[in-house]
């Protein structure tokens, strides 16, 4: 559907990527990931049009649509967030048509031509599943969070969040066929990342996504494309597969450039033994064009490993860090958020705050700390208690106009002699990237310069609102490797699941007004199923109508129709993978073939051509396999 071609782009002097190519096709769904400022956005919007490539050429299927969903969003509809997400829907229109029919024919403007039109358009309708589209809707905002009364709220009164949620699922129930989400999981909580996960892991178009969550890429993509280095390597499998075969590939280009160093010392040392006796002439000349062709091996970079923070030794608190016994409360007298809740926190203990949003954890965090006063029961810290925290609006009150440094010398200070180009080093701010405007950062950087102005002072209890949304893979990592050496007390509230089975000891899952501690970390995080709406609800009452169960035998057909097409892209998507893997086996035998040391021992030389035989027999077999399955899928679907 989507095919790009040796992309390039450069910022300034600066080249962020070049020669990238890209294939979407329907049933592949692709995590881009890379570090900040490698340009995963900018590839994105070079995809749909958004920007332009300095270089190559993009390619949409005629008739093919596509839907994105940026990291921010510029507009704010005034419509109910359900009328919203109806709208995208390919029968809003005749939809609209049925409902305008309706008010006439209410109004007595009953005449036949009006009744034929309206008995005609309400049929095609009906047929085209149009009645199910509400409960649908209601469907696609209950898995993203959303109650009903929050479903018929303008979207114009959402907090940012919230409306960010209702624009991903205007774009899920649009189905286009080719979907692009840029970091879709930010603004979600654990319970919606795992419905969208569910929801997307089905997709049946063409999906691209950037994200940062492991757990989250692993369920749903079946490949990743890594911008690093410049350039895009594409690995097939999920993110489990992709970080051993990246590893492999690092190792065998490691190996081949060191192998490549060695044969070009021992021709060095030939040309400079026989450089002037006349007898060697020849050959000193053979292997001097030889050397002169040689072109160095690439080595793939790991990426830059950042030293771990070594976070200065607070002060010891006491025991007990912070309890709440009996405490309701809220911000309106008698109507609570959280009511009776019981919690002991006790020094050195890693907790999560999970939950849906609106559940009541940053109330709670402030009921915590004394940000709120309860209607009931009491709440306090221990003694010593030094608190740091975290939250996305500490990036927002930031100086854009500063360096990095500057920035962070203004809150941290120059006290106590602490190295704090050393301290920035440890957080990926590393030489001239110190002295880099705040307003150039990307998201991710921002946010990592946030989180080490947080933790760099001496505190023994950290509070960490929502840490990792734009950090790129490389910085959740160094978060979740500082978090686990911290000597103090964490409350963390995060819907990564990775960093919460990382850090976490224990669970506060706060839910219907309601704090529990759960020891289980993996049942807490399962997904939960949604209750059925009102809308689901009244379509589940009436089912037993013969016009409504001939409609649910369809469904289910249809829906037996979609599981078989899904297995059938799953088995090509394996073949491939089959093919893919042989094929690579025959060029690694082709490379040791020419290998021109290797003809110094012919038993390895026999050894390795029935080898090469044997693997070109294995890949002509997958080929074969793949190209049964393809015409297959190809009936299937067509």
């Amino acid at each position: 559907m989507i095919t790009a071609s040796r992309l390039a782009k450069s910022h300034g002097l600066r080249t962020l990527f070049e020669d990238v190519t890209i294939q979407l096709t329907p049933g592949r769904r692709v995590a881009l990931i890379g570090g900040n400022g490698t340009g995963k956005t900018t590839l994105v919007e070079i995809l749909i049009g958004v920007q332009d490539a300095d270089a190559g050429e993009v390619h949409i299927a005629k008739d093919s649509t596509v839907g994105y969903l940026p990291q921010e969003l510029t507009d704010n509809p005034s419509a109910r967030a359900i009328d919203e997400v109806l709208s995208a829907s390919a029968l809003a229109a005749l939809a609209a048509s049925v409902h305008d029919l309706e008010a006439k024919l209410a109004d007595g403007d009953a005449d036949e031509g009006l009744l034929d039109r309206y008995g005609e358009l309400q049929s095609r309708f009906e047929q085209q599943g149009g009645y199910a589209l509400e409960a649908d809707a209601y469907r696609v905002l209950a898995g993203l969070g959303f109650s009903n009364e929050q479903a018929q709220r303008p979207v114009n009164e959402l907090s940012g969040g919230w409306r960010m949620r209702v624009a991903l699922a205007r774009l899920l129930f649009s189905n286009p066929d080719i979907l692009m989400l840029d970091e879709p999981t930010n603004h979600l909580d654990v319970d919606s990342v795992a419905w969208l996960e569910q929801y997307l892991s089905q997709w049946s178009g063409a999906l691209l996504f950037v994200s940062h969550d492991r757990d989250f890429i692993d369920a749903v993509a079946n490949r990743i494309i890594e911008l690093a280095n410049q350039t895009a390597t594409e690995y097939v499998g999920g993110f489990a597969e992709f970080v051993v075969a990246r590893e492999e590939r690092i190792v065998a280009a490691e190996a081949a450039a060191a192998q490549q160093q060695r044969r070009v010392a021992h021709l060095e040392l030939f040309v400079d033994r026989f450089r002037y006796k006349a007898t060697k002439a020849r050959q000193v000349q053979s292997r001097l064009k030889t050397l002169q062709k040689l072109e160095a091996i690439p080595v793939p970079s790991r990426g830059e490993v950042a030293k771990r923070f070594a976070f200065p030794e607070p002060r010891r608190s006491s025991r007990v860090v912070a309890e709440l016994h009996g405490v309701t409360g809220g911000y309106e007298t008698g109507n609570p958020v959280v009511s009776d809740v019981e919690l002991v926190i006790e020094r050195g203990q890693k907790l999560a705050l999970v939950g849906p949003n609106g559940a009541g954890k940053t109330t709670l965090l402030k009921l915590l700390l004394g940000e709120l006063t309860p209607e009931s029961g009491v709440a306090k810290l221990g003694n010593n208690v030094d608190i740091a925290s975290f939250a996305q609006h500490q990036v927002e009150v930031m100086d854009f106009d500063k360096t990095v440094l500057e920035e962070f010398r203004s809150d941290v200070g120059d006290d106590s002699g602490r190295n704090l180009r050393s301290i920035l080093g440890s957080f990926g701010f590393r030489d001239e990237a110190s002295e880099r405007r705040v307003g150039e950062l990307s998201g991710g950087e921002q946010t990592r310069l946030a989180l080490a102005k947080t933790m760099v002072n001496p505190v023994n209890l950290l509070i960490l609102d929502e840490p990792t949304n734009h950090l790129d893979l490389p910085s959740c990592d160094v978060l979740e490797d500082a978090l686990v050496a911290y000597p103090g007390t964490v409350l963390l509230v995060t819907h990564d699941r990775h960093l919460i089975r990382s850090v976490a000891e224990r669970l506060i899952v706060v839910r219907d007004g309601r704090a529990t501690i759960h020891t289980d970390l993996d049942s807490a995080l399962a997904p939960r199923e949604q209750a059925l709406t009102p809308a689901a609800a009244r379509q589940e009452s009436t089912s037993k109508s013969p016009k409504n169960n001939e409609r649910k035998n369809r469904r289910r057909r249809s829906a037996e129709q979609r599981h078989g097409e899904n297995q059938a892209r799953k088995d090509l998507t394996k073949a491939e993978r089959r093919w893919e893997r042989a094929e690579a086996e025959v060029a690694k035998l082709e490379a040791d073939l020419s290998d021109p040391e290797i003809y110094d021992d012919h038993s390895k030389v026999r050894e390795l051509s029935k080898l090469h035989e044997k693997a070109k027999a294995q890949s002509a077999a997958r080929l074969e396999e793949w190209e049964r399955l393809n015409a297959a899928d190809s009936e299937t679907t067509s």
